[in-house]
């Protein structure tokens, strides 16, 4: 099944309590291609970057299966750049620099073999080139999944409405759902989002898990408990990758498919955050992501209790 990605690919400089980086490759794109292209492949990336970037992390990119014939890059230009600190608990972050550069003016070119596109991923980028994607499509996806953030909330409120009015499935944190819908409590919330044209909405509560809401049904995923968690940078992007990828293998957008798709972006989201940046997300194995969604499944397995009571 085709899928086509848009959102950054960027430069990065992190900080947390157990290290820091020069830069390195980031961006929501590059997260959510690399998670996405170990359920399917090509993933077909559309994004921009500057002169800047390097040839060899576009080589890496398309050595995980990811079609770069929507990367533009700008001649003359820099990539977008964020450089920013993570306070002891990992709980919070802030942002030291942030450089839009080529990402100011972006107009995403969808490029005429990415036209199949039967499942589309919108990064976190500007609502109203989230929007242009999907109005350069012929025809419209199978499946659109949005993300967004509490920026766009706070700058482009109408623009990101009616972009969301757009799409099927909409992927935010806890405190952006609170923020979008005026209500504390996330069931409510889920609920007057829904009302905004999103069939299914899927709210990420980082180290306690994600919610996936649809009509009257909820699904809860917990997150694993790691023994260490090393930089959350793209957890959220390398869940929202995991999931649509698994999505568009294995062609089935029913709820209970997409709560294993849920399961399978948050392990993939565990793995983002064992290394600093994607350096996680290069060389898993097959029997790497099979084990660790199999972890959450014992998670959260009961044994009945007349099966119980017969051990």
């Amino acid at each position: 099944m085709s899928l086509v990605v848009i959102g950054s690919v960027a430069f990065d400089a992190l900080e947390t309590p157990f290290g820091k980086t020069d830069k390195i490759i980031g961006g929501a794109a590059t997260y959510i291609s690399l998670s996405a292209s170990y359920s399917l492949k090509p993933v077909k990336l559309v994004a921009v970057v500057g002169d800047d970037f390097p040839q060899s992390d576009i080589l890496l990119l398309e050595e995980h299966g990811v079609n770069t014939e929507g990367l533009q890059i700008k001649e003359g230009e820099k990539s977008f750049f964020w450089s920013g600190k993570y306070s002891n608990d990992l709980n919070s972050r802030e942002t030291l620099v942030t450089e839009l550069n080529v990402l100011a003016n972006f107009d995403p070119i969808i490029p005429d073999s990415y036209q199949d596109c039967k499942y589309l991923m919108l990064g976190n980028l500007a609502p109203q080139v989230q929007r242009l994607v999907i109005q350069r499509l012929v025809n419209r996806p199978k499946l659109i999944v949005m993300d967004t953030m509490n920026f766009w909330m706070d700058v482009a409120l109408d623009e990101l409405k009616t972009t969301i009015e757009m799409v099927d499935v909409l992927s935010i944190n806890d405190e952006e759902a609170r923020q979008l819908s005026g209500q504390h409590s996330l069931v409510k919330a889920a609920k007057i989002i829904m009302g905004m044209g999103p069939k299914t909405v899927i709210i990420k509560k980082g180290e306690h898990g994600a919610l996936l809401f649809c009509k009257n049904k909820v699904f809860y995923a917990p997150a694993l408990p790691l023994e260490e968690v090393f930089d959350p940078t793209g957890a959220g992007d390398t869940f929202a990758g995991g999931f649509i990828g698994y999505l568009a293998a294995t062609d089935d957008i029913s709820f209970e498919n997409m709560k294993r798709a849920v399961v399978h972006g948050s392990a993939m989201a565990s793995f983002c955050v064992e290394k600093f940046g994607t350096e996680r997300l290069l060389n898993l194995t097959p029997e790497e992501v099979e084990a660790r969604e199999q972890k959450f499944a014992d998670l959260v397995a009961v044994v009945p209790a007349t099966a119980a009571q017969d051990v």
